[in-house]
């Protein structure tokens, strides 16, 4: 088979280093091991100033006494009802006293609707143990109980450690957010608490997209698939993408349209809901292969009720193994033909740490690069390459080079662009083949020059990925808003295929 490598020029990245997975940086400065020691040392729990247990932290949330579903637990929710509440037992502990969070088919549902999204997420990432113990470590026990967690999240290029204290918004005595199905189990809403800190409150993370959560659960590589867009072939290529994904711990999330009318269609199916996704197989059905997707709705109850569904007499027409092997009465699960999902889920969302789902070579290893920028209005936010000052833009070398001849078509280069938080601009990442001197490319270079690969839109996102199959040669990166004199931060992966 044809193998080739694809190295970085000037771009270092070296594991250990502060940001690293194994040495996180301390968010807001707060040092866990550290913090825990002096409250021992007092006797006294962790309250979080940083976080406080007030209104503060749970920012502007929106009323949703509207919502006939939820009208039973949250009708008169509003923030001056919203009470704090500080559990002494949060975790599941074991004969160690050591907390150790289900994993698996444990979780939960929501009290207000609007964080399903991160619900999805969670749920996904309960069935990988390894990216499970980076989120949420295991050094943690109710020996020398202080009233204090912290939690992992990768974000924009580095991991950080986020502190927080035992206290979860509640309101008539319930959880605020996210709940467990086990009544004494809590590391799922100090989790969520943990995150909403990150974002800054619990608004501030109030109707995400599910690939935000999972890109800073793993720091990995994030594909959001439109399937209205997709084609019946596109159905088998995203089936065996899907196969690919569940073979490399990915976490797979996916949600349906969001349609006015009842919240729970005639399907099952929740409208404008976020959902996770288990499993694939094949099944053989009158000497046919059918290709079924298993999905997960994060309430834990709720499930479609079609073809293949729990209750379809389908399963009846399939050998008792393969039944066996495949059904299970698990709330909130359930096995839909891809056919099917194609139809009625809008999106779905791929992360995993590695791009080897994105191909068909699942034993290939990659190099990822990653570098901090800004735009700066007047300076360095050049805007796209009708304007002017498109040269302006930062600019990133890299270089490939072969070593032995590779398929043709082959993706041998995957770059993300990461705007931070809050910025919402509309951003590309053109890429240019440039055989000059190692300097910037003037404006000159670009009146004369196409760009060997770019997107035709400019889209606005906070995680903008593109594929590329690359010859050998040098490229410039140029990373770009749609429109210049735009102040923002970003920061800009690069994952490139070797042959080790």
């Amino acid at each position: 088979m044809a193998k080739s490598e694809t190295c970085l020029v000037n771009l270092h990245y070296q594991d250990g280093s502060e940001g690293s997975p194994s040495n996180p940086a301390k968010f807001k400065n707060q040092d866990f091991a550290q913090i825990k020691a002096d409250c021992l040392r007092k006797g006294e729990l962790f309250v979080d100033n940083e976080f406080p247990p007030n209104g503060l932290s749970l920012g502007d949330l929106p009323d949703m006494s509207s919502s006939q579903e939820i009208k039973m637990v949250c009708h008169d929710l509003t923030l001056d009802k919203a009470t704090w509440v500080s559990k002494t037992f949060l975790l599941i502990a074991n004969d160690n006293d050591n907390y150790v969070p289900h994993l698996g088919r444990t979780i939960s549902f929501l009290l207000l609707t609007g964080n399903c999204w991160f619900l999805s997420a969670i749920s996904a990432l309960t069935f990988q143990e390894n990216l499970m113990a980076q989120v949420v470590p295991m050094d943690q026990s109710f020996e020398n109980y202080a009233g204090i967690f912290h939690f992992r999240f990768w974000r924009f290029g580095k991991w950080v450690d986020v502190v927080i204290d035992d206290n979860l918004p509640t309101i008539k005595k319930r959880l605020l957010f996210v709940s467990s199905k086990c009544g004494n189990e809590f590391w799922a809403p100090l989790l969520e608490k943990a995150y909403a800190k990150l974002c800054g409150s619990y608004a501030d993370m109030y109707a995400g997209f599910p690939s935000e959560a999972c890109k800073d659960f793993t720091g990995g590589v994030n594909q959001t698939y439109n399937l209205k867009e997709m084609n019946s072939a596109g159905h088998g290529d995203l089936w065996l993408t899907l196969n690919r994904a569940t073979r490399c711990q990915s976490l797979i999330c996916c949600w349906t349209y969001h349609e006015e009318g009842a919240l729970v269609s005639d399907t099952g199916l929740v409208n404008g809901h976020a959902y996770s996704i288990t499993g694939v197989t094949k099944v053989e059905l009158n000497g046919s292969k059918v290709r079924l997707v298993r999905v997960m709705n994060p309430w834990g109850q709720q499930e479609w009720n079609g073809k293949w569904s729990d209750k379809s007499d389908l399963w009846d027409r399939v050998s008792p193994e393969v039944r066996k092997k495949c059904f299970n009465h698990d709330d909130g699960e359930f096995w839909m033909q891809m056919e099917d999902f194609c139809s009625y889920f809008a999106y779905v969302s791929i992360c995993c740490e590695t791009p080897n789902f994105l191909d068909g070579d699942l034993k290939c290893q990659w190099n990822c690069m990653i570098y901090d920028g800004n735009w700066v209005a007047g300076k360095s936010a050049g805007g796209n390459v009708k304007h002017s000052t498109f040269a302006t833009n930062p600019q990133y070398r890299i270089q490939v080079t072969v070593i032995d001849k590779k398929e043709p078509g082959d993706k041998n280069i995957v770059l993300s662009l990461m705007q931070k938080p809050q910025e919402g601009n509309h951003i590309d990442i053109p890429l240019y083949f440039c055989q000059t001197p190692k300097r910037r490319l003037q404006q000159d270079f670009f009146q004369r020059n196409s760009p060997v690969k770019a997107e035709k839109t400019y889209r606005s996102e906070r995680d903008h990925i593109e594929l590329h199959s690359l010859e050998p040669g040098e490229y410039v990166i140029i990373p770009s808003t749609k429109e210049p004199n735009i102040t923002a931060d970003f920061a800009l992966a690069v994952y490139t295929k070797t042959d080790e």
